[in-house]
């Protein structure tokens, strides 16, 4: 039997408030299970393959390094602090620390919460920032989707604004008719989709824009941070996907032959057991350390991601997938980067 969703545990990514997930690559959490991933591969007793988000991330740094060359300048960063959470204040530094490892300008400000909308603004009519990154929550209300859509869309670098968000659902690709700026997404989601290409989910014979056709995706989260604009993403590229959350499941198509142009979502009546048997990759980013996936009725030979700071999967999970992936954190390290040198081509070509 499936381990019911306990709503009070689960309750924190079905509420689409919260804006960031923690630096995943920095919980003890996720090194042990990584550690147990890899102990049960080198020993042999299983041919699931683990695959390390270091080893995905590295060829979308060398992206990122050699993009830089063609720019005219260093790109900069600015980070707004405007709370006293610790976990803000280490993802502040990280971001910093990765910037200065690969060539990027970073600068931290620190204000007040009521002066933040302000310090925004007036970064926005910077010319020397590229890219601004607000470390939420600040007021932890409704007022915080605000602050969001503050930042000017061309230097969100972690693609929250409006537009970027409308493009992403719509599955529009670009923001200009001739198709030379790309929109931004939003990290994580595409951490887990060069993840998904890096390991050949993706079939390269098939046009671009279509290369998840005739694949099966479940995704064990809706939050409107992560799961959902995973989901949506998927589908745009072609994929069925089944959506779960606490209160149901909703299935992503792009309609039968992938015929329409961007995904639409129906809610059903199903339950994980009704189509886990179909699913080729399994994706979960659920927060509570009690929540393990029903491994025992996953397809034989499913690829299996796990992007929540948790470990979703147990060790089990070798003996049925044919890939693991038990963390992305240093994925999405990449994709940070990699937006902010994006913003910057992006504003280079449009004021060519």
């Amino acid at each position: 039997m499936i381990k019911t969703f306990q709503r009070q545990t689960l309750s924190y990514i079905f509420r689409g408030i919260t804006f960031r997930p923690r630096p995943r690559y920095q919980t003890s959490a996720m090194a042990t299970a990584t550690a147990a991933a890899l102990a049960v591969a080198k020993a042999g007793t299983t041919q699931c393959k683990v695959v390390l988000a270091t080893t995905v991330a590295q060829s979308l740094l060398d992206e990122v390094q050699t993009t830089l060359k063609t720019l005219q300048r260093k790109p900069k960063l600015v980070g707004f602090l405007a709370n006293e959470d610790p976990a803000s204040r280490t993802y502040a530094e990280w971001t910093g620390k990765s910037c200065e490892q690969y060539g990027l300008d970073f600068e931290l400000r620190e204000v007040d919460k009521d002066e933040l909308e302000a310090a925004v603004i007036l970064a926005n009519e910077d010319d020397s920032v590229d890219g601004g990154i607000i470390y939420f929550p600040i007021f932890g209300t409704k007022q915080d989707q605000y602050l969001q859509q503050i930042l000017d869309v061309s230097k969100d670098v972690e693609g929250l604004s409006h537009k970027h968000v409308f493009n992403m659902y719509q599955n529009i690709r670009f923001l200009d008719e001739n198709k030379a700026r790309k929109s931004i997404l939003p990290c994580t989601p595409l951490a887990v989709i060069k993840v998904l290409e890096y390991i050949g989910v993706y079939n390269k014979i098939i046009p671009y824009g279509n290369r998840l056709f005739g694949r099966t995706v479940m995704v064990v989260n809706r939050s409107e941070v992560v799961g959902r604009p995973l989901a949506a993403l998927l589908a745009n590229d072609g994929a069925s996907v089944y959506s779960v959350d606490i209160n149901n499941i909703q299935h992503f198509t792009r309609g039968e032959g992938v015929k329409m142009h961007r995904h639409h979502a129906v809610d059903t009546d199903l339950k994980v057991e009704d189509v886990i048997h179909k699913c080729d990759v399994v994706v979960t980013g659920v927060p509570s350390k009690g929540y393990k996936f029903p491994v025992e009725l996953l397809k034989d030979g499913a690829i299996c991601i796990n992007f929540s700071s948790e470990e979703n999967f147990g060790p089990e999970v070798m003996n049925k997938a044919s890939i693991y992936v038990p963390a992305i954190g240093k994925v999405t390290i990449a994709i940070l980067l990699r937006n902010l040198v994006r913003l910057c081509q992006n504003r280079e070509l449009k004021s060519a």
